[in-house]
Parts: structure tokens; sequence; C-alpha cells
């Protein structure tokens, strides 16, 4: 059987001046998983990484010019340059610059628009113009100011208060300003002479003039509005690649530097220890001894003689090596928990059964045809499924094994007219002539009351879907034994109810309930012999774990507590063992389940007389099963692996080989 990929632990002293070029390499090549426990290291909190910031500063910049992030490294892994960061301040500050220019503007543009609309509310109004100064936003002042102070004004006021004349000496004027901008106002006006001219109580209405001003203002700012959005729209366009090629390379720098930053270091060295593949490892010291020109110290460990590995502190990470079809199951391993390094690889048979398991749930040859092209689809990045695409082999193997069920079954989107021929072809190979016989599923699984054989063929599926069951236990029972042995863990491997003794009981029990049912075997005394003597060395397999490995006293909490135990462990093994089998029932009874929904879809379909209805149905029928039943099903596959087959294997977890690798957006944190 395949095991977890062996490992092997470097540790490598790197010069301050080669650092930079070792941890691009580790980030380019990701395969090169730290030793060192950075989600706890305080120091690198107290430094600063100045790259990230910039890198920072620039998505801000990407974000205010509407340019669309990346989701992945478009061009090779490197560096800044010096010109780089010549080139991130000047964009960034740029951008930053109209960034501001353009709030600003924006806030005059609503200061402004708010003053004209709440005067102009009151232009027809004849009210008094003390009445006036109620206005919730608007403060107004009419008076003379010093001659030859108008220009001055204006130019003080700026774009906070409005000042326009109300003749032609530019002596009297009217000044208005939000309520919050008063203060400023009036202190302006002090300076420039100002004297209020205290109006008749009658005067009404707000002047043309004031309303012509503001409405020359609001114009004015939002043209100027325009145009910085102008500016910002042509400098996207202008600085758009230059900038997403800055986010790329600021972005490997501020990962690179916040690892630096984590790690041992003097003035003069680093050290940096980490797990690597076996097969990959001469070929790292290779190339880091020709990037750094011999300068570099390099140590290679086998797992076995690391400290921190035999002390039970740290578990050799776990890379589990496959080809693209088997690797896009592997997420259903890592999902559970990572195998233990140097066991087996469950990674193939989970590929094997979950595949068989879904085709025999799901057994429609129309509805695995969809499943097949989505999966094709997928892989060829022509379909985005919200991150489904890594799931793309997964559904061309759940494809292929459905349509090989529906061809048995004789299912094409729930009808079964449409592989007759084929049904016809097959019983002819088989020498059946009978046409009415030969059209019918060479696997019809809809018991009827017209053929009284077909309820028996139900609950002989039903036993061929145990049988499968009984496989997978089988398999995961093997898996522990070995990876036991390959533990060094002798007494779990012989005893327990995972161990030889557990298998053998399991197996003999179920052979000769078998043959017996069969009428091929009749009981005998040594069947229960056999049976009562594997049974005893499962129940009390802890004992014999504790004398075969030396642990002393071998009745760790008395005889009694151990006669107590292995009752328990007794009751607790048959009752097991017999869910573990007969879970699998349900395997065939959501076969059963998706022949009766294809009947029924079949049935709606007859009964609608409009040939456009017939079509409707029948895709509607087929969309609903296809998405709700093949996610129930998919759900019962993986409870299936994880409660029938991993509970065997699974007694420890180990810990998942997770490599550094450089991934764009990622800053380390």
């Amino acid at each position: 059987m395949a095991k977890t990929t062996p490992m092997r632990l470097l540790e490598l002293m790197v010069l301050k001046d080669d650092i930079d070029s070792v941890l691009t390499y580790l980030g380019k090549l990701g395969d090169f998983q730290f030793q060192q426990d950075f989600n706890d290291s305080a120091a690198e909190e107290k430094k600063q990484n100045a790259d990230a910031d910039i890198f920072a500063r620039l998505q801000s910049a990407r974000s205010f010019l509407n340019i669309k992030d990346l989701d992945h490294f478009t061009e090779a892994v490197s560096l800044p340059t010096e010109e780089d960061r010549s080139e991130a301040v000047r964009i960034y500050t740029a951008a930053e610059d109209l960034h501001n220019r353009e709030i600003e503007c924006g806030e005059n543009v609503k200061r402004v628009s708010s003053s004209y609309k709440e005067a102009a509310s009151f232009s027809n109004l004849k009210v008094p113009y003390s009445q006036l100064e109620s206005l919730s936003f608007l403060t107004l002042r009419i008076g003379r100011i010093e001659e030859g102070a108008y220009d001055s004004l204006a130019s003080s006021f700026g774009s906070n208060a409005i000042l326009t004349t109300l003749g032609n000496d530019k002596t009297k004027i009217l000044a208005a300003s939000s309520k919050k901008g008063r203060f400023f106002m009036d202190s302006e006006l002090k300076k420039a002479g100002f004297v209020e001219i205290n109006l008749p109580k009658d005067f009404k209405g707000v002047p043309d003039e004031l309303l012509g001003a503001l409405e020359g203002e609001v114009n004015s700012v939002k043209k100027e509005l325009e145009e910085i959005q102008e500016q910002r729209k042509n400098f996207a366009e202008t600085h758009k690649d230059m900038l997403l090629h800055l986010l790329q390379v600021f972005s490997v720098s501020s990962q690179l530097n916040s690892v630096k930053n984590k790690l041992e270091s003097t003035d003069f060295v680093y050290r940096i220890t980490g797990w690597i593949p076996a097969w990959e490892s001469r070929t790292l010291i290779r190339t880091l001894d020709d990037l750094t020109k011999g300068r570099a110290g390099i140590r290679e460990f086998l797992p076995n003689e690391v400290r921190s590995v035999l002390e039970g502190r740290e578990k050799v990470p776990v890379q589990l090596k496959h080809g693209s079809l088997i690797k896009s199951f592997q997420r259903l391993i890592f999902s559970y928990g990572s195998p233990l390094y140097g066991t087996v690889d469950p990674t193939p048979f989970v590929a094997v059964f979950f595949t068989v398991l879904f085709g025999i749930m799901f057994g429609d040859a129309g509805q695995g045809l969809v499943f097949f092209i989505l999966g094709i689809l997928m892989t060829l990045n022509k379909m985005k499924l919200a991150g489904w695409e890594k799931f793309g082999r997964i559904f061309i193997c759940i494809g292929v094994s459905s349509m090989i069920m529906g061809l048995l079954t004789g299912e094409f989107f729930a009808s079964e007219e449409v592989l007759k021929p084929f049904n016809r072809f097959v019983h002819s190979l088989f020498g059946v002539t009978d046409y009415e016989k030969a059209s019918e599923p060479i696997l019809k699984l809809m018991p009827s009351g017209t053929d009284p054989g077909s309820v028996l063929r139900m609950f002989i599926f039903f036993g061929f879907t145990i049988a499968v069951g009984f496989i997978i236990n089988t398999c995961g029972i093997i898996i522990n034994i070995v990876n036991q042995f390959s533990l060094h863990h002798t007494g779990r491997a012989l005893f327990g109810k995972t161990g030889i003794t557990g298998a053998l009981f399991f197996w003999y029990v179920i052979i000769f309930a078998v043959l017996t049912a069969a009428g091929i075997h009749q009981p005998a005394p040594y069947d229960f012999i056999i049976i009562a003597v594997t049974l005893f060395f499962t129940a009390f397999g802890e004992v014999f774990e504790r004398l075969v490995e030396g642990e002393r006293p071998v009745f760790e909490n008395g005889l009694f507590s151990a006669i107590i135990g292995a009752v328990v462990e007794v009751i607790e093994i048959i009752s097991s063992y017999l869910s573990n089998t007969v879970s699998f029932v349900r395997v065939g009874a959501f076969a059963l389940a998706h022949a009766v929904l294809g009947s029924i879809i079949e049935t709606m379909m007859n009964q609608v007389p409009a040939a456009a209805g017939k079509i409707g149905v029948l895709i509607a029928g087929n969309a609903i099963v296809i998405v709700l039943e093949g996610m129930i099903v998919a759900i019962q596959v993986v409870r299936l692996q994880y409660y029938e087959f991993f509970s065997k294997f699974f007694s420890e977890t180990g810990r998942e080989f997770k490599p550094f690798a450089f991934v764009y957006n990622c800053q380390g944190q």
C-alpha cells in the first residue's frame, strides 16, 4: 500500500545578504514548510513591514481608481526594484491626492447645493428678512465693507462662504454661509471693516443676486468635480498595468519580509529550519548551494533524528502525492483529519469508494452525463461555479459511474424508453431473443406486482450493497493493521476491534452467516469456538496490548475493572460491526428512491397532453433531481466514508503539510 510522502528536515544557516534570494526561491518552490511556529511569534509584531504598508496603499489606490483586482499572480514572482519603489510612491501619492481632492470637492458640491436649494425654496416667499435667520442651514449677513476690500474678502472666503454685491461700488454686500461656517465668515467680515445694515422689519424675500451667486457656485464646483473624476479615469487607464505589476511585486516582498521578521537571526546570519519531501531534498540543497555560492550551511535530518519528533512535541507534516485525478479527492481526507506520518495513504481508496457509492445511488445515464460535462467544463476552466472548479475531476468520476449504473438500470433522464435498444443489444449477447424481455433493463430495481421475482431481485441488490460495505469496512481494518505495525504499535495491530483479532471475528461471523443462510454450511462446534476465541482476544484487547508492548501492570486498573471493560467492549464490538455493515443498506435504499423519482417524473410527463408541457416536466423534474438528490447522495457518501471507513484507522490525526508559497494579496499575516 502507498504511504505518506517521506519527509526530511533541513536546517539552513543563511547570511543576511543572501536571505532575500533564499526566501524568494523557497516561496517560488512552494514545497518547504517552516518548522518554526510563527503563529506565536511576538518578535515579529515589534518589527515593521514597510512593504506591507506600501502594498496596502497601492491596494487603496487600485480601489479608488476602480481597477479590478487580481486573484493570482499573472507574471513571474519577483521582488520590487528601486525603480518599482519610486513608481509605487509616485502612483499612490498621486492617487491619494486625487482622492482627497475628489472628497473635498464632493463635500463642496453638497454644501453649496444645499445652500442653494434652501435659499431657492424661500425665493418666492414674501416673509420678513428677519425671519430668514431661522433657516436651519443658512446664515446671512447684509452690510457695508471698506472700499477696495471686496476682492480680498472674496478670496479669503474661498469655498467656505458666498459673497455677492448689492450695488455697483462693491461696498454693499450680502454674505452667506452654513451655520457651522458663520464664525469664520463673521471673522473675515470684521477684518474687511464690515458694518451690518439694519434692514427694515418689512424687508422681504431672498435677493436674486444671492440666488444667482449660489447657482453659479454650484455649477462651478460640479464642473470641478467632473474634471477631477475625468482625471481619475485617465489616470487609471494610463497606470493600470504598472499598478497591477507593483501590487504583485510588493505582495511578494511583504510576505517575504513578514517571514524574515519571524526567523531566528543575529546581526549577520539567519537560521531556517523546515520540512521538505525527501524526493526534492537533493535538488533543493544543490540549488541553494548554487544560489548562495556555497555560503549557506545546510544540514539534513531524517524524522527519527529530530529530537522534537522523538519526544512527541512535534508531528512530521504529511504530504499525499498523487496525480491530478486522485489528488482531487484529497480534501475529503484532510477535512476529516490528516493521516499520521508513515501510515497508509487512504486517498486512492476514497476515490474508488466515493465514485462507486455515488454511482450506485445515482444511476441515470442522462443525469450522469450532465455531471460528466460539468466536470469537463470545470476542469478546462470553461465554467466558474463559486470555487467548485477544483472538484471538476470528481464530477467527471461520479458522472461516469452514474452513467454506467444508468445503463444497467435502463434510465436516461428518468426515461426507460431511450435505452431499450441498448438493453436488447446486451441481452442478445446472452442469448435472450424474446423482444419484451430483451427490452427490459439489465438491472431492474423497481418492484412490480406482475413480476414475482422483482422483490427477490430488490433484496439481492440490498445484499450486494451490504457486500460493498463489507469490502469498505475490511479495507479500513486492514489499513489500520498496517498503520499500527508501521508505527511499531504491535499490540494495537494484533488486538482490539480494528486489530487482527477483531478482523478475524468480523470476517468469520460474516462468512459463517452467509454460508449458513445459503445452506452451504451447517453450524459446527468449531465455528463457535473460533468466534468465542477471537471475541475474547478482541474484548480484552487493551490488556493484551499492554502485555505484548511490555507495559506493566497488565491490568492497569485491576482484574475486575478489566472484566467489566471487556463486557462493555463485547457489546460495543457486536453493535458497531452490525451497524457498520447494515448501514450500507441505505445505498440500496437511495438507489431504489432514485428509480422511484425517475418513475414519478415519467408518469407526470405522460399525463401532460401537450408536447411543450412534456418537455417542461422532463426538464424541471430532472433539474430538481440533479440538484437536490445529487446533494443528498453526496452527503450520504461522505457520511459513509467518515463513519464507516475513516473511523477504522483514524484513531489519531497527524499534521497536514502546508508549505510556504507566495500567494497574491497575502501579506503573510
